[in-house]
This record gives structure tokens, C-alpha cells and sequence, in this order.
């Protein structure tokens, strides 16, 4: 029995030599994976956002100056630069309650999980398995000629396998997934500066549709009282009643503008209310006058090699186009042979009470390569097209970062206009109370009739409307450069990756 034993020995040593072999050299080739190693893109070469020199400061305009300091960093919490409680409120409800950010977060977790499931290529694959079945058997369809047979068969296995990954394709492809989990971690960030934008933006127009509508009754109130006055000079017949009729005139003009404006006051709400994830007949409006709201005198402003490793949607372009590069090498990976190990344990018994028996085992084990002969071009052109995605969102990268720029710029040169617009507006306003005092005034004195009044009446009008929505708008430009540079999102960088792109 020695012989047979020693060369039984013999042949499980060479095995285990094989095995080893096969595994050093797996590993060995496993160190590296085909297709492109990622890069992120350089910064764009521009210092500046504007074509002419970038302005360090707005002109002044009621009473205020806006100055942008090069470099800084945007709050977090930008929208409470604005001095609003309630404006906080606002936005810590969209926050809570808004649809769209919940399902770009639903989207987040669903791409990290992916990515965890994604993990588990790299680990051995296990299986048990277990069975008991009646069966009858027929030896006529092996070409014996003898009787049929009944009896249980009962099995237990387990198998074990695992690919490996030598060319480098299920590394890509979770290279991939993870660059999809970060490109929807960014998704969600956009959302969140999107909502926010969108929220402060609501309530600033809300804000100025009150106030609007309230400086309009308060007109009406005014040429009411006129109205009262030329009536009592008509009865007692010191004025013409053509008096009467141009202010009852301009009275009805004036209360026909009350309707659209509370239609958008009303619209303003509702949008409000939707933002926050709620139908509007469960939300109460914020109670915020236009002018308790404070413009920021200080904005940081990033300087453009900064903004793109800060601004969202920039961050998901980057992202996309690294789950395009991984692509790229699985494409790849695909053209290369596949290489699995097996091995396989169980037992076979007519009787369970023998399945355990030494007899009744089996066992297999082995190593499989298997690599694509003819596939009509389909590999090939899989690799081409992966490449075509990838420059695909390279085009889309620069588009984005392009995009960015410009409202930046677009953002700054609007607050510039927006400060010489309030200006004229402020100046226009004062003007135009001063004239109507003294209008009204020789009115009531008998040195100036009604159409005087009516002229200087609805010149102060047109000034106070003017310059609440340059108001409105020089708010709202300063939430469009916030949200230009990103919000203030400090997301963490990525690991300094990898070489060229494809």
C-alpha cells in the first residue's frame, strides 16, 4: 500500500504546485488593468471671469456698495447673508420637504448600494446546495435489458469560484460604479443649491409683488381722497366736473393694477409652498417686507481654477466623464481571455443515513480560460463606441465649465447694472414724491388743476414701482451669483488619479 500512496502523494504535490503557479502568476497580472487610466482635467487657463477687468466693487446705489473680494470662499449658508429669519425658515422647510431633493438623494443611495453589490466581484463565489428526490431509472435507454428501477437519491454540494481579474475588467467596472455614486453625490448637492436658489428667489419676488400692491393701495388711497376733494369743488362749483371724472378715471386704472399684481403675489405662494414639499392650502407664506431684507456688501468670489473643483455641476460633469473613461476599459478588458478557478465538494448517497460515508463523496477542482475567437466585430465596436461616449462627456465637461463661466460673468455684470439702475430709480423716485407734494399742494390751493395732478401722480407711481423692482432685482442677481459660484459646497477631493485618457 506504500507505492500507491507515495505516488498519490506525488500527483497532489504537482497539483498544489500547478495551483500555486496559476495563482502567483493571477496575481502577478492582476497588478495592472487595460484601458485608460483617468485624469482629471486641467483647470482652464483664465485668471478672470469677464472680458474687460473684472470689478473689485459696484457704483453705489441706495446707500449701498457691493464689493467682491478675489478668492474667498462662499458660506455654506449663503442665503442667511441676506439678514432674514424667516428667509431661513423658508429654505430649512424646502430642505425638509421637497420632492426633487428626496429623490436626488434616493438616487445617491441607490448608486452607493450599486457600488457595495459591484465590491463583491472581487471575492469568491460560494454556493450550497442540498437535495432528496424519488426517481425511477431505465436502463433500456443505456441498452441494458434489465428491469426498471425506483430508489431516493440524496445530494449535498457546495462549490466555490472566483474570476480572475487579470486584464483588469471588473476593477473598471467598479472604477465605474463608484464614479457613478460620486456623480450622484454631486446631483444631490445641485439639487440642494438649485432648491435654495430657487426658494430665496420665490420669496424675494414675493416680497416685492407686497410691496408693489401696497404702494398701489396706498396711491388709490391717495386719488380717492382727491377724488373726495374735486367733488366738493364741483358741487360747490369752484371746479369743472371733468375734474371729477379724469381722477375717478385714473382711481379705477390704479385699482385694475391690483389684480395681476395679486395674482403674482398669490403664484409667488404657491410656488413657495410646492417648493417645500407641500400643497398650498398647508402652507402659511412667509411674512417678509422687501425691505428687511439686507443685501450682502461682501462676496467672496472664487477665482475660475477654483470653481471648477467646487461647483457642482461641474464636479458631476468630471464624474461623468470618469465612469465614461472606466467604460472605456472594460470595453477593453472584454477582447482579453477570462480566467476562473472552480472547485466543487459533495456527497451522493441512495440512503441518507450513508451520505456521509467516505464512499459517496466527490470532489472536482480546476482552473478555466476562455477568450473571444470570432465575435462579427461586436467587441471591437463596443470599444468604439465606449470611446465615443468618452469624448462625448469630455465635450460635455467643457460645455459645462464654459457655461459656469458665463454666468458667473453674466451674474457680475448684472449687479453692476443693477447698482446704476437703482441709482437712476432712487433719484428718480425722489424727484417725483417732491414734485407730487408740490402738485398736490397747488391743488389744494386752486394754482394747479386736476390733469397736473394726475400727471405727477402717475409719474410717482411708475418711479415707486421702478424702484421696488430694482430692488427686487439687485437681490435677486446677488442669489444668481451665489448660485454661479457654487453655493459654497465644499465637497472633498477625489484621490489623485490616474494617467491618460483615452
Amino acid at each position: 500500500m506504500a507505492a500507491p500512496m507515495t505516488g498519490m502523494r506525488r500527483t497532489r504535490a504537482r497539483q498544489v504546485r500547478i495551483a500555486h503557479a496559476v495563482l502567483a502568476a493571477a496575481a502577478l497580472a492582476c497588478g495592472c488593468a487595460v484601458g485608460p487610466d483617468f485624469k482629471r482635467p486641467a483647470a482652464p487657463a483664465v485668471d478672470r471671469y469677464t472680458a474687460a477687468a473684472q470689478p473689485a466693487a459696484t457704483a453705489a446705489a441706495d446707500g449701498q456698495v457691493q464689493r467682491f473680494t478675489a478668492g474667498g470662499a462662499v458660506a455654506a449658508q449663503w442665503w442667511r447673508q441676506f439678514g432674514s429669519p424667516q428667509l431661513d425658515a423658508a429654505v430649512e422647510q424646502a430642505f425638509a420637504g421637497n420632492p426633487g431633493l428626496q429623490a436626488a438623494q434616493a438616487s445617491l443611495r441607490q448608486s452607493q448600494d450599486q457600488l457595495r453589490a459591484g465590491y463583491g466581484i472581487f471575492y469568491p463565489q460560494a454556493e450550497a446546495a442540498a437535495a432528496a428526490a424519488r426517481q425511477r431509472s431505465t436502463p433500456q435507454r443505456s441498452g441494458l435489458a434489465v428491469a426498471p428501477t425506483i430508489y431516493s437519491l440524496f445530494t449535498l454540494s457546495a462549490s466555490v469560484s472566483y474570476a480572475l481579474d487579470v486584464f483588469g475588467g471588473e476593477r473598471r467596472t467598479v472604477e465605474g460604479l463608484a464614479a457613478q455614486a460620486e456623480l450622484q453625490g454631486y446631483e444631490v448637492q445641485a439639487s440642494y443649491l438649485a432648491l435654495a436658489a430657487n426658494t430665496v428667489n420665490t420669496a424675494i419676488a414675493r416680497a416685492a409683488y407686497a410691496a408693489e400692491l401696497q404702494s398701489t393701495q396706498a396711491q388709490i388711497a391717495a386719488v380717492r381722497e382727491q377724488v373726495r376733494l374735486a367733488q366738493v369743488r364741483a358741487d360747490a362749483g369752484t371746479a369743472p366736473y371733468s375734474d371729477v371724472l379724469a381722477l375717478q378715471g385714473q382711481l379705477a386704472a390704479y385699482e385694475a393694477a391690483l389684480a395681476p399684481l395679486r395674482q403674482k403675489l398669490d403664484q409667488s405662494e404657491d410656488l413657495l409652498a410646492t417648493l417645500a414639499g407641500r400643497a398650498p392650502a398647508q402652507q402659511q407664506a412667509p411674512d417678509l417686507p422687501l425691505a428687511d431684507l439686507r443685501l450682502p456688501a461682501d462676496i467672496p468670489l472664487a477665482v475660475p481654477s477654483s470653481l471648477v473643483r467646487q461647483r457642482p455641476d461641474i464636479l458631476a460633469a468630471e464624474a461623468a466623464l470618469h465612469a465614461a473613461s472606466a467604460g472605456v476599459g472594460v470595453a477593453t478588458a472584454a477582447l482579453f481571455p477570462s480566467v476562473t478557478l472552480d472547485a466543487a465538494y459533495g456527497a451522493a448517497s441512495t440512503s441518507a443515513g450513508n451520505l456521509f460515508s467516505s464512499g459517496n463523496r466527490y470532489w472536482s477542482a480546476g482552473a478555466g480560460i476562455a477568450a473571444p475567437v470570432f465575435e462579427g466585430g461586436t467587441l471591437w465596436y463596443q470599444r468604439r463606441a465606449a470611446q465615443e461616449r468618452y469624448r462625448q462627456a469630455e465635450a460635455g465637461y467643457r460645455q459645462t465649465v464654459l457655461a459656469a463661466f458665463a454666468q458667473v460673468a453674466d451674474s457680475l455684470h448684472a449687479l453692476e447694472h443693477d447698482a446704476e439702475a437703482l441709482d437712476a430709480q432712487s433719484r428718480q423716485l425722489r424727484s417725483a414724491a417732491q414734485a407730487l407734494h408740490l402738485v398736490q399742494a397747488g391743488y389744494q390751493a386752486g394754482l394747479a388743476d386736476s390733469s397736473q395732478v394726475l400727471l405727477a401722480d402717475s409719474q410717482y407711481q411708475q418711479a415707486q414701482i421702478g424702484y421696488l423692482q430694482s430692488k427686487a432685482l439687485r437681490l435677486q442677481d446677488t442669489v444668481a451669483l451665489y448660485a454661479a459660484l457654487g453655493g459654497g459646497w465644499n465637497p472633498p477631493q477625489p484621490q489623485a488619479s490616474r494617467s491618460a485618457a483615452p
